[in-house]
Order: structure tokens, then sequence, then C-alpha cells
């Protein structure tokens, strides 16, 4: 029995200290706030519960493993509700697109847009199954370690085509153009630009298709609590209020020995899991002088993904009549445009696009009654746009809600009765985001598999990392796919397929 730490409380960390304090070791988990959840965090006011980040649950499947692999049921511990419409996508004009896992449906909606793209989005389909299976049900949750685990698919990958673009990949089969924005804003879920992430990502939407999209009732936080409680069940120990401000290391071992906290209390372990920021990890937690692989200037060469300016807000009047969805995704006139802005130009638009989420049109129970619970999100540049956030923050959230009430949401700002927003600095100085950036690294193809920070620290055999910024990426899926490669490499195993996977039904 190994004693080990798991430094943050999001899904990754979560999901890695279940599984190994399941397989027996003692296993101990550092939040720095006052709540478990890391970006999953949950704000109450006035009676609204906020979910403060991840609100789109895919892959159900990989839950009811995580609580298979404690010996639970998912069902006794959280209610999964289905979302239909998966999304309602909104153009510049206001006209409205849905999908869900209903194939004929959406072929009805695609030819209300551009009846010829329904034959071509049946093709686009059949080619994201194969990238399904190749790049999450074969590679998700195995670890690229070696070059030449690399190598040992990129002739996969150059088959599927992963030198394109999502977006240019989706535009071989899909003419129109908002129909191609459908079908390809998925990267900007997990921090990438439709533009520049790799092809691989178009098997979200594949995801989706196959398996839904589901609310979690009572919110992510109720999914939160109930990965805590099953840690605890397990005999695992949690510190909230605990920041660490170090990882000790024994540079002639050339491994981390435990932490230290902000307030001097130190605890040692034979290995260390981080939940943390990669970039954050090696620059804030570990001095310079002991790194000989990711020095300062290596962690500052990654491309960080954009940050986001996320408004949360309750009203006392209802919206059950404006045509809203519980997922509600709202394109500006400029796509590619505005991306450029974002992620290459690094700066602040005018304009903006938007994802507008109603949960409590799914669960009422998560506002007072009758009242309605929003958030509203814009992708924006991180931090190193220069922008002072201090200044441009109130302005910026007025220019988003004005939009909302002239467009969607009538007499909105007079209706308020709850509100919170958080920017880039939010992601900076609460979460530990290196530059602020909302999703970590950034999934481009240089970035991707191998090219990203590894699970397993090439600095220090145990010193692992799990969440968005290594292997596999951001999103519930990866970083759960992240925590079954921690649990894999601490404990020796030989890879394994996830069992709960019904792989009749992808290969």
């Amino acid at each position: 029995m190994a004693r080990i730490i798991v430094i943050g409380s999001g899904f990754g960390g979560l999901g890695a200290a279940i599984r190994l304090a399941a397989r027996g070791h003692e296993v101990e988990l550092f939040e720095k706030r006052d709540k478990l959840g890391g970006r999953a965090y949950v704000y109450e006011i006035n009676g609204f519960k906020f979910d403060a980040g991840p609100t789109v649950i895919t892959a159900p499947f990989m839950l009811d493993d995580l609580f298979a692999a404690a010996g639970r049921r998912r069902e006794d511990y959280i209610d999964l509700v289905p979302c239909d419409p998966f999304y309602r996508i909104w153009n510049h004009e206001g006209r409205a697109f849905d999908y869900n896992n209903d194939e004929s449906f959406i072929l009805d909606q695609i030819r209300k847009w551009n009846p010829p793209d329904a034959e071509g989005y049946q093709r686009f389909m059949k080619t994201t199954k194969a990238i399904f299976q190749k790049g999450f049900v074969e590679l998700a949750d195995k670890p690229f370690l070696h070059f030449t685990d690399m190598m040992k698919v990129a002739p996969d990958l150059i088959k599927m085509q992963s030198y394109m673009s999502v977006y240019s990949y989706a535009a071989q089969f899909v003419k129109d153009e908002f129909l191609r924005r459908c079908f390809s804003f998925h990267p900007l879920l997990i921090g990438g630009n439709p533009f520049d992430a790799p092809s691989i990502y178009a098997m979200i939407h594949y995801l989706e298709r196959e398996w839904g999209i589901h609310w979690v009732k009572g919110g992510t936080g109720a999914l939160v609590a109930a990965l805590g409680k099953v840690f605890e069940e397990l005999g695992g120990k949690i510190h909230l209020n605990a920041d660490v401000d170090e990882i000790l290391i024994d540079d002639a071992a050339r491994r981390a020995t435990g932490i230290r906290l902000k307030n001097g209390t130190i605890y040692t372990a034979d290995h260390v899991v981080s939940n943390a920021d990669v970039s954050f990890t090696y620059r804030n937690m570990i001095p310079e002088r002991y790194r000989r692989h990711w020095t300062n200037r290596k962690v500052d060469a990654l491309k960080q993904s954009m940050s986001l300016f996320v408004i949360y807000f309750g009203t006392k009047r209802q919206y059950r009549d404006q045509g809203l969805a519980h997922h509600n995704i709202i394109l500006g006139e400029r796509y590619k445009e505005l991306l450029n802005d974002i992620f290459n130009k690094q700066q602040v638009a005018d304009d903006f696009s938007l994802y507008l989420h109603m949960p409590s049109l799914t669960d009422p129970s998560i506002a007072p009654e009758g009242h309605e619970l929003f958030y509203v999100l814009s992708p924006v540049p991180h931090l190193g746009s220069g922008t002072d956030w201090t200044k441009a923050a109130k302005p910026y959230r007025d220019k988003i809600m004005n939009f909302l009430e002239q467009n969607y949401l009538p007499d909105l700002q007079e209706n308020i009765v709850a509100e919170h927003y958080i920017d880039p600095l939010h992601f900076q100085n609460t979460l530990n985001s290196h530059m602020g950036s909302a999703f970590s690294v950034q999934p481009v193809l240089t970035q991707s598999a191998w090219f990203r920070p590894h699970n397993q620290s090439e600095d220090f055999e145990n010193l692992y990392f799990v969440g968005a910024g290594t292997h596999p990426g951001a999103g519930l899926p990866g970083v759960l796919s992240s925590s079954i490669i921690a649990e894999e490499l601490i404990c020796g195993d030989v890879h394994r397929e996830v069992p709960v996977l019904p792989m009749a039904e992808v290969v």
C-alpha cells in the first residue's frame, strides 16, 4: 500500500483519488477552495445553485465505470436526465437548428437549411465513427510516454486526416456555412479553435450522438458531491482550504517526496498526482532548479487555450416562452474572424458568440420556485491579450446582458435577483490557470498525444498529471480517461480497455 497525495479536486483528481483508494492505497486529496470540484465549483446565491463550470455531461458509461471501480452503482448516487435537443444553435438572425441522437430528426433539420447536405452529413457520421474508434476507444486512456508510442499510431492518424482542422474536415461533407459551424464548434467545448484543432476532435459529435448529452439532477455539483462521498467511503481523506505551495523534491533521487501547504504544513507521500493546471504545477509548485525538462522557458512556449467570461444570473420571472432550450449556442455573424481575434490576435472583439445555459428548464430544483436560472459564457483571449479585466469586465458584462435582453430575454435586467461573473483573472488567481486559460494547454496537433505534457512527469518518476492539460485533454471524458491512466501507471497495470464500453456499437 502506497501513500498518495492528489492535488486538486476537479473530475480528474476525484477520479484518480477514487480509483487509487479503491486499489487499497492511502490517498489524501488537497483542495485549495472551500468546496470540492475545481472548475466544477457551485455558487449558491439567493436560493440559486449555479454550476460554475462543466454542464455538458457526455459518455455516461465512463461515470458508470468510475463508480464500478469503487464497487458502487452510479444510479445509487446520482440521477442522469437526458437532454433533448442536445443543443439549440442560433444563427446571427435568430434562426435555430436543433440536434439530438435521432438521425431522421437531424436530417430533417439539415434539409431546412440545405437539402443536399443531408447526404453529406450521413457520410460525415460514418467517418467520425472510425475516428471515435481509434481516437477514443483505443487511445484515450493509453499513456503516450515515448515517441515510439506516437509513431505506432501515426499511420492511422494520417489516414484519418488528423492534419486537417475540425472545420476543414466537416466542410468536406457539409456545404452550407451555418451547418459547417454547427458540426465544427465542438473543439470550443475543450478549449480549442475549430480552425486549428485536429480533425480527431470531430469524434465529439459522434460521442454525443451515440450516448447522448445528460444533465445531473441537482446540477453538476451533485456529481462532485457524490464522488467526494464515494472517496470518503473508501477511506480517502479530504483537505479543504488546503492551498499547496510547493511539491517537495529529492533532487538526488529525482522524486517527489510530498507537499508543503501555504500555511507551512508538510505532508509526505510515495506518489504525487497533480490535478492542478500542468503549466502552473511546473512553474509555481516546483522550483526551476529541480526541473531539467520542463524549464520555465519550455512551459511558457506551450500554447494555452482561450479564457472565458461567464455570467451567472437568476431571474424572478421565467422565460419558458422565448424558444430557448437547456443548451443554447448563439453564433455571431463572424465565425472564423472572431475565433482568429480570440486565439491568434489575442484581442477582445466588439462582437461575440455565446453559450446560454438554461438548466432550470430541465431541473427546477436548482432555482427558487417560479424563478429561472441561467449562465452565459463568452470565449475571450487569455491574459496574453494584455486586457485589464479590472476595468473591462463590467462594460463587457453590460454588453452581453444588453444583447440578451434585446434578442432573447425581454426585460432581463429588471428581473435579475442573483448575479455573479468571472473573467480571465478568476482563472489565473483562483483556479491557478497559467495565463488565465480556461482549459489549460490548447488542443492543437503539435500539443496532442505524445506532444502534450505527459501523464507521468519527464522530470520526476513518481509525479503524475491528470486533468485538462495532460493527455488526452479537456472535457469530462478526457479528464476521466487521464485518471484511468494515472491509476494504471501507479499500480503498474498492463493497459486494459474500459470494460463497460459497448464495443459492438462502435467497431
